[in-house]
């Protein structure tokens, strides 16, 4: 593939932070909480503190008998030292294996079987609330980051440690393996590689570099996520100041931002929606941003036309890439202040050139079209290797160098791919999900979730969340469904009543189960 043919010596997560030290040494990160290893660091730090940091960890587990090719679990509380334990990690040419910490104590058992005995880095809270006695079975062993418990070794008491070198893994070994977002089921636990990694860098390093080094990049985005490991390395390699959010409230957030008043942001779509608000803050923390970016999910165009209209920028961007975990971004488009809140959310735009592709199959015999969408498949060389302890799931989505998405859409005449549901989420009778969604946002403001899943006899229910809870006015939303597909009366929600993923994805499958054993109340 092209970037194999031009050299791939992949993203080296275990030095990122030396290498970035040695060309910005003082430039900062930022962050919105105090690391749980490193708590004398407080909210802001050097890349040289977190380079000697990381460098501190990577001993440490080298003391506690980790060694080159192993497996580490990393299932702790929330927060940055995360994503900075797998750098850890893999400078002793170790595996991480990322899980959320929103993973229910069961999933990380079945994940941690599924691994085969690896050792766990965990701490204290999530041993005694959270996960069954079983894990230390599972365990090679267990470590802990804060805290203490008895069957377990602290980090803490393996401070000094004599520091290692590091230890370079060729391109095409494993350097990374985080988790699917599970809204079809348990997680999967995709395998990346430097090679993969490195591979997606470039097509997203392209608009990072459009923004001046002496602007901030701001990231919110699930530290066990891979896209975490694409856009740290972007910033700290071409000398953006970081900063990293752990809590997408917009009231910790704007006053943040107006503090250090980011250039780039990169952030979950729903983080997104939840900084619509921010537009009007008089602060105005949003002035300073050139481009915005979401790489995770469906946005809606209301929100990418309130965030730009905030911006002081000529010429702001917001740019959406689609994508997957298992293949890093695909295609992307850009908006504009020039296109409205109807704007069709539903283009999801182009593939990279040399980088990726794209194409889609008939689901039916005819040519895949709005009305008769066919199955999207995608060919990238940040493509994952397996899914750990099931290759033949991932066997059953790859098709040559070509992947299943899992999604159904069509692409025009111009190629591009407009995205118009998942598979599993298409309801007869409704073109795409995704597009009424849109247009309920579009027409009521005051919505801040709108999901469409199959009720009890098939038919669309709508499952609406607003801002402050407030009762949904029937009469607006009557007029808001006009000339939309039939669906049944909307049924009302708070918002941290739906199921979520680790990335604030909405579980359909799980909200639509939810809606027929509660008869659609959440209480």
């Amino acid at each position: 593939m092209f970037l194999q043919r031009i050299g791939n010596k992949g993203i080296r997560l275990g030095t990122l932070f030396d290498r970035a030290a040695a060309k910005h040494p003082a430039n900062l990160v930022l962050l919105d909480h105090t690391l749980d290893i490193a708590p004398q660091l407080g909210r802001r730090a050097t890349l040289t503190e977190i380079a000697d940091l990381i460098d501190d960890f990577a001993s440490r587990l080298w003391a506690a008998r980790v060694r080159t090719g192993e497996h580490v679990v990393v299932h702790k509380t929330d927060g940055f030292d995360i994503t900075l334990l797998a750098c850890a990690v893999a400078r002793i040419g170790a595996i991480p294996v990322l899980l959320s910490s929103k993973l229910d104590g069961d999933t990380v058992a079945e994940l941690l079987r599924r691994v085969n005995r690896p050792h766990l880095v965990t701490d204290q809270a999530k041993l005694e609330k959270d996960l069954p006695e079983t894990v230390f079975g599972l365990s090679e062993q267990v470590l802990l980051t804060t805290g203490t418990h008895e069957g377990a070794t602290g980090l803490d008491t393996l401070a000094g440690a004599p520091r290692v070198a590091p230890v370079p893994m060729p391109p095409e070994h494993p350097t990374l393996i985080t988790h699917t977002s599970g809204t079809t089921g348990t997680p999967k636990l995709a395998v990346h590689t430097g090679a993969t990694f490195q591979a997606r860098y470039r097509p997203q390093a392209t608009v990072v570099s459009l923004v001046s080094k002496r602007e901030p990049l701001a990231v919110h985005v699930s530290f066990v996520h891979s896209r975490m490991f694409t856009a740290m390395p972007i910033a700290v390699l071409q000398g953006h100041p970081l900063i990293v959010l752990a809590d997408d409230d917009p009231v910790s957030v704007g006053e943040i931002f107006a503090q250090a008043p980011p250039g780039f942001i990169e952030a979950h779509p729903n983080s997104f929606m939840r900084w619509e608000e921010l537009v009007d803050d008089p602060r105005a923390p949003l002035a300073n941003v050139k481009y915005f970016s979401s790489t995770f999910d469906a946005i809606h165009p209301r929100t990418v036309h309130r965030l730009l209209s905030a911006s002081r920028r000529s010429n702001p961007l917001f740019a959406q890439a689609y994508g997957q975990s298992e293949v890093g971004p695909i295609a992307a488009r850009t908006y504009t202040r020039d296109r409205g809140a109807e704007a069709d959310g539903r283009c999801v735009g182009m593939p990279f050139p040399g980088m990726t592709g794209v194409r889609v199959l008939s689901r039916d015999g005819n040519p895949p079209s709005r009305t008769s969408p066919g199955n999207i498949e995608v060919r990238s060389d940040g493509r994952i290797i397996t899914y750990l302890g099931e290759h033949a799931r991932w066997e059953k989505q790859a098709d040559g160098e070509w992947w299943a998405m899992g999604d159904v859409g069509y692409r025009t005449k111009q190629g591009c791919l407009h995205l118009l549901d998942r598979e599993v989420d298409v309801i007869p009778g409704i073109e795409s999900t995704l597009a009424v969604e849109d247009t309920l946002f579009a027409r009521l403001p005051e919505l801040v979730e709108a999901i469409i899943v199959p009720g009890e006899d098939g038919r669309a229910v709508p499952v609406v969340c607003t801002k402050d809870d407030k009762p949904l006015d029937p009469l607006a939303w009557q007029r808001a469904v006009e000339g939309l597909s039939p669906m049944a009366d909307p049924v009302q929600w708070r918002l941290e009543d739906l199921p979520h993923t680790a990335t604030t994805k909405i579980k359909r499958l799980e909200l639509a189960r939810l809606l027929k054993t509660r008869n659609g109340s959440p209480s």
